[in-house]
């Protein structure tokens, strides 16, 4: 919570996050499927309760948040949240819906039926991010190739893949054309951010957020 506190506080109205169920389906906000590199204890998420999880602290005093509480401490807070596994969908839509919060929420993942099935539980009025089809369909789509680029409101995106850029002014040019949005991850550098905003990038999830409000405060002067 400390994390989400400081990028409110910096001015962010927009944060991303993952998301794991325990093993009793509460929602938690945590990236790896372990606890070994936050906490030094090998166990996984999905195999501990709420209850369990609780009573661990990081080196710096942190503990891990129920999704329900985030939502509820940042009433108008966006949230893009990839979840990392089809057993946390159910009770993620469950928290969504509990929280009246479904527009403020955007949801993508690397595995397509993940995506398929919280779009299947809460309805057309999801936003979503495709994963790998989806994004390269767009992608070839901005070279003219004739193929349907997907009914997608927002693509999220590393600037490269494999070292293959993704992130060009052909790539948003064909988006925006599409009115998809294109927000780009994990970019920590302020000449790289810098370089995507001239390019029109509509977002840039970032671990640095300072450096993303100071390369946005020089655009804004």
């Amino acid at each position: 919570m400390p994390a989400f506190e400081r990028a409110v506080a910096l001015g962010f109205t927009h944060v991303e996050l993952d998301v794991h169920a325990t093993r009793d389906g509460v929602v938690v906000v945590h990236h790896d499927d372990t606890l070994a590199r936050m906490f030094g204890a090998p166990q996984r998420v999905d195999d501990l309760t709420w209850a369990d999880l609780q009573t661990l602290r990081t080196a710096g005093g942190a503990t891990i948040p129920r999704l329900s509480d985030l939502l509820g401490a940042f009433p108008t807070l966006n949230v893009n949240i990839e979840t990392k596994s089809m057993a946390v969908v159910a009770p993620l839509a469950q928290v969504i819906t509990r929280a009246n919060a479904l527009d403020r929420i955007c949801i993508g993942s690397f595995q397509p039926e993940r995506t398929a099935a919280a779009r299947t539980a809460l309805g057309p009025g999801l936003c979503w991010s495709p994963a790998h089809a989806g994004v390269a369909r767009l992608w070839l789509a901005g070279w003219g190739l004739p193929i349907g680029a997907g009914d997608f409101p927002v693509v999220q995106v590393p600037p490269r893949f494999r070292g293959l850029d993704v992130v060009t002014p052909r790539f948003v040019r064909a988006a925006h054309a599409r009115g998809i949005l294109v927000q780009v991850w994990t970019v920590d550098d302020a000449a790289e951010m810098e370089r995507l905003i001239a390019m029109g990038v509509d977002g840039i999830m970032t671990d640095r957020p300072s450096v993303l409000k100071q390369v946005l405060a020089r655009h804004a002067a």
